[in-house]
Order: structure tokens, then sequence, then C-alpha cells
């Protein structure tokens, strides 16, 4: 699904108003957010530019740009977060206006004067609304005055048990960085710094503070989107509660079974946080509401949110457009379009739900998703996934005349996707959206801490999707002799051939014994019941009990790996050696890097002779815009430690040792 941007001017204009067309845009991103914002412009005939880090260097939002500009160095800090070189970067371009996106320097003020100061026009609203909502403990005040719902903060210097559970949030932070629940006493000072440290290190600002966990709550938020004009729109309601890591996962509009009041009142209280610091552009006011339906304010977002596509489906319009008409001068229509249907995002992620929510890095091989959805990707096929950004892939957009056929939609194009050459989280979004919970729309951000396990558990069976691929290996190579494309058949019977797989990630092995025919390769025992319909190298048709279906195939050939793809769900199969080799051994106690980062703390105190209980944490590493716990795997002695702030570690990396005590 594509959406086509308004570009007619409105009918309702002030005859007074002037306007200053835009000709060039520079957008002050990466990624998917990048490609999107690429995409309204050259509809709407703009040059576009791209600024880029080193990583990024042939990365899809660089090739879809009209002209790119490099940003030396890797980390943000050198990079996307330098707002003079991206200025710089802009003016050398010829570019006359920045889109910040999301992230990075979209909710920085002073980056928004500069663009200002330098000639240049900024895509969002106002410097000083910027400023105003930039902390979220002044936001509320200002918020408090407006009338606008709150949840009263928490001293923590003064919280009794009465008080718990509490949130702890970065003043300076979005994203979930900074985020901590305290269910426990005790453990409030320790979370405290932890907090602070991670919203310093993400946003170069400690300050944290608390208020109420709300158990059950649904994140509720409201679009807003205003002109110079006094213009303030309200676009319906998003629910955005399923969440991990405090980040979003799956996202809705409009927000099911919210009572009419709620939703009025939602929308009356977006439309004051805007007007009470005199708004323009496109904003998004998020809050909370109880279980018992009373909503609470948390936040706004000066900035589009990664959610905006389900808003744009269900009103038709297209927000980037919308942006840039502001920022031209031009007024809205005094009402916004209505709503129309029902939009589910789903974010595709290169990580492992199962194991911590653990990024993955390495090539995307395949990224190949059903027609029917909108897919915003920021990522092509074999193009490299880092180590040092978000590892969102893309975000697929189903639109529908009902929530009901929106979430099938969703759920069947992202279970018929071929996603090759990453661990993502592509099943268990299949398995949420056809989840009973969210299916009936009883929806709260508690929802991956009740059903993660069982979302997550259980082992496919493998055992077809192996014997497809050993099949369609066994075919011969393109170019190969007479009697290997005659099938390596003989007429006098011979043993076996063995192909031996291991499915990933469960680790379960499979081996695989067939024989040449007539007619092909066949397999040789353990499949009763299963007949070859046909195989080729890419495609292989099993009929099992009476029902034929058919098994996409694809091989790396450099690394071994087989995709198996089908009704069943997808496969990733490791070919191993005919023969097993000798496991490979570390030293007992050892811990090695789960994925390549860097160490942003170690445990205060830490040292070599330490003793340590098991499931203590121990070190910390950052990657891919999360941090990871590295904890002890036993009670005993750590005997080396092999990381140190600021470590840059590969995946596998030795990080310490931990000697465990002996049972007397």
């Amino acid at each position: 699904m594509t959406t086509t941007p308004d570009t007619t001017a409105p009918a309702t204009a002030p005859a007074t108003s002037v306007t200053t067309p835009l000709t060039s845009l520079l957008v002050a991103n990466r990624g998917e957010i990048a490609v999107r914002v690429f995409r309204t412009a050259r509809a709407l005939g703009l040059a576009t530019v791209a600024v880029y880090a080193d990583p990024d260097a042939g990365s899809l939002h660089v090739r879809e740009a009209d002209a790119a500009v490099r940003l030396p160095g890797a980390a943000p800090a050198d990079t996307y977060l330098r707002g003079d070189l991206v200025i710089k970067a802009a003016l050398a371009a010829g570019a006359d206006a920045v889109h910040p996106g999301y992230g990075f320097l979209s909710e920085n003020a002073d980056f928004a004067r500069a663009v200002q100061d330098a000639g240049l026009r900024w895509i969002g609203p106002p410097p000083a609304a910027i400023e105003a909502m930039a902390s979220k403990t002044r936001a509320k005040e200002l918020m408090r005055a407006a009338g606008v719902p709150l949840l009263e903060p928490v001293d923590p210097a003064a919280a009794t048990a009465a008080d718990l559970p509490l949130l702890l949030k970065a003043a300076a932070g979005g994203g979930g960085r900074g985020m901590r629940v305290v269910r426990d006493l005790d453990a409030l000072k320790e979370e405290l710094a932890a907090a602070s440290a991670e919203a310093t290190a993400a946003f170069g600002d400690g300050e944290v503070f608390a208020e109420p966990y709300v158990e059950r709550g649904r994140h509720v938020e409201v679009q807003v989107l205003a002109d110079a004009h006094g213009t303030v729109w309200a676009l319906g309601t998003r629910d955005c509660s399923l969440q991990r890591r405090h980040q979003k996962v799956v996202e809705e509009a409009p927000a099911p079974g919210l009572p009419a009041g709620l939703r009025t009142a939602l929308h009356e209280a977006a439309v004051a946080a805007a007007r009470a610091v005199s708004y323009q552009g496109a904003g998004t006011v998020e809050f909370l509401v109880t279980a018992d339906g009373r909503p609470y304010f948390l936040e706004m977002n000066t900035r589009l949110q990664v959610e905006h596509p389900v808003t744009e489906a269900v009103h038709g319009i297209d927000l980037v457009a919308l942006q840039l008409r502001v920022a031209e001068g031009h007024a809205l229509p005094l009402t916004p379009p209505g709503p129309s249907g029902h939009a589910v995002e789903a974010r595709l992620y290169a990580e492992d739900p199962a194991r911590g929510w653990r990024p993955q890095t390495g090539t995307l091989e395949t990224l190949d998703v059903p027609d029917g959805v909108r897919v915003d990707a920021g990522y092509a096929a074999g193009d490299p996934v880092g180590i040092h950004y978000d590892p969102m892939l893309a975000k697929v957009i189903a639109h529908a005349p009902t929530r009901d056929e929106a979430v099938r939609v969703l759920a069947g194009a992202l279970e018929r996707a071929r996603i090759h050459g990453l661990t993502t989280n592509r099943d268990l979004l299949v398995r949420s959206l056809r989840h009973p919970e969210f299916r009936a729309a009883r929806l709260d951000t508690g929802f991956y801490d009740r059903h993660l396990a069982a979302l997550t558990g259980g082992t496919p069976d493998a055992a077809l999707p192996a014997l497809a691929a050993a099949l369609a290996q066994a075919l011969p190579a393109p170019g190969a002799g007479v009697a290997a494309r005659l099938g390596g058949w003989r007429n006098v019977p011979s043993a076996p051939q063995l192909r031996r797989y291991r499915a990933e990630p469960s680790g379960t092995e499979h081996e695989i014994r067939y024989r040449h025919t007539r007619t092909g390769p066949e397999p040789a025992e353990g499949y009763e019941g299963v007949r070859v319909v046909a195989v080729t190298p890419d495609l292989v048709t099993l009929e099992v009990e009476g029902v034929q279906r058919m098994f996409h195939v694809k091989h790396n050939s450099n690394t071994g790996v087989v995709y198996v793809d089908s009704a069943l769900g997808s496969h990733t199969l490791t070919a191993l050696p005919r023969f097993a080799d000798p496991e490979d051994r570390t030293d007992p106690g050892s811990l090695l890097a789960p994925m390549p980062g860097t160490v942003v703390r170690v445990a205060e105190g830490l040292a070599p002779g330490t003793p340590v209980t098991a499931g203590q944490p121990l070190l910390w590493l950052e990657a891919m815009k999360m941090e990871h716990r590295i904890v002890a795997p036993a009670s005993g002695t750590l005997t080396a430690l092999h990381a140190a702030p600021g470590h840059q570690v590969e995946v596998g990396a030795l990080l310490a040792v931990v000697l465990e005590e002996t049972q007397s």
C-alpha cells in the first residue's frame, strides 16, 4: 500500500498567507525513515540529499537519494548526532530544508535553531516548542497548567512500599532508554544509578524521575498536526501497548475499544497540549490509560513517530507531505479528513526474542514480503546489518475495513514473507497477532511479560524442510557431466547417500539418507508415507498423507546455510560435515560476548579474585541502542576479567572467567 501525497493547495488557505516553496530536502537521518521521507519528497518533485556514516556508505537510504554527503566515522556521536556536520552537508549539497526524521537530532532544539540560523527551512516544530517538551519534568508542569491529566511524580528519596511499583524514566529520554520498573525498595538506589548512567550515555543528561507504574495500562497516543495559522488537528488515536523493553513492537489505529467519551477527552487533551506550546507541524501526544479507563499524560514527541503509517492509512493522508506543506507556509483545512477502516503495523527487528531480545548482525540475504501490505524498509536484500544502530529492518502495515481483517492480513503477510540471513522477530509477531488476547483487543503494556515464554517456546519440526533441503542439494550443479545430469542413478543398488543439517536456533540435528533413482533423488529411510512429487534446486514438492506441500529452498554456498520456506513455516538449516568434527572447547566458566558491541559498564569493585553469585550482573554490553547484561553463570570466583568500559568486542570474545565453587 502506498500513500499519495496531497499536493493541492487547501481551499481554506487564507488569502493573505505567504508560501515559500521548497526545492531540495536533506534528511538528517538514516535507514527506514530516510527512505520513507525521500519517497514523498520525490513525489513532490523535490531533490533529495542523504548523509551517511561510514558503515552506511552503501546503504539503501544513500542509494535512494539524489546526492549524499559523508559524515566521517561510525559512532552516532561522531556522525548523525553532529549537527554542525549535517548543516554543513546541507549547504554543500544545495539543500534548502532539513527533515530530521525520528531519533538522533529530531528533538534537539539547539539543532533546530542552528538549521534556521543557517538559512535553511526546519521541517519540524518551532525550537521553543521542542525545548518546552524536551524535559519530561518540564513538560508535565506545562501540561498541568493546561489542564491535561497527569501521574504525579514520586520523590525517590521519600518513596515507601506503598508507592511501589515505580517507573524510573530519563527526563531527556525516549525509546525506552533509561527506564526501569522498581518493585523492591531495596533495589531502588541501584536502579536509579543504572537508569541515570544509561540516560547519560544515551542523551548526555542523567536526570531521572520516578512516577507510579501502572500495571496493565494501555499506551494510547494521539497524532496532532498544526499549522502557523492557528489550526490544530487531532488525527485519531493509536494503541502502542505491545512493547519490549519499553519500545513499541505492534501499533494500530484507531486504538480499539475506547469509549467515545474517552476518545474525545484524549483528542481535547492532545490539542490543548499542542496549543500550550504554540506547536506547528507533526507531533504525538502520548497517554497511559489505566485498566479502568483513566488517561494520564506521558510525554509529547515533537517529531514524526515510527508508527505514523497507521494514521496515514486510516485517514488517507501523507504526513510527510503535510509536514512539508506546513513548512512552506500553507494553511491546513479547518477540519482533518475522517477515518476509514483499521490499520496495524508490526516492526520487523533483527533480534532473537527468545534470547533476551539479542540483536543480530550479518547480511540480510532475502527480504521478500507478499503484496497487499505496505512495507517501509531500511534495508534491501544483500545489505549488511551492523552493530551501530537500531536493529529494525522494516515496518509492515496492513489496512482493511475492520480490525479483524487488518490483523489477519498482516499476520498472513508476515508468515509468508521470506526473510533470510538473520534471526528476526517475525515468528513472534505472527504469534502475537494471533494471540487470543490481542485478537480480542485486551491490550496492555505487560503483554510480553506474561506471554513471551509461550510465544517463543517450542521447537518447530524441521524434518520435512531438512528432507527438502537434502533433495534440492542432491541435484547436480549446472554444467555438470552427463552422469551427474542423469542423477547419478545406477542399475545396481548402492548404499544411500547422507546429508546432515542442524536446525537453527534450536540446534536439533537431522540426518537425511537418500538414493538417486531414474526420476531423481528419493528418501531412502525415515520418511515412510512421503512421496516426492518434483524437485528443482529452488522448489521441492512433497506429498504427505495425500496433501502436497511446496518448499522453497535457497542455499548460501559461502556459509553452508540453507533456508527453507513453506506453509509450515520458515526454517534455517546449517549443513554439517558428513562426519561430525570434534566439539569446540572453551574453558569452563568462560563468558563469551553474545554479540559484537561496546562494554559500557563493569560492576563496581569487580576484579579477579572477587566472589560472585549465579545470575549476578558482571558487566553491560551496548549493541544496537540496547544494553545487555552479562551475568555470572554460577556462584564462584571471578578468575579473569578481559573487559573494561569503552572496549569494542566481537561476538565470541572472552569477557571473563568464573570458577564455579565446588560442592562439598
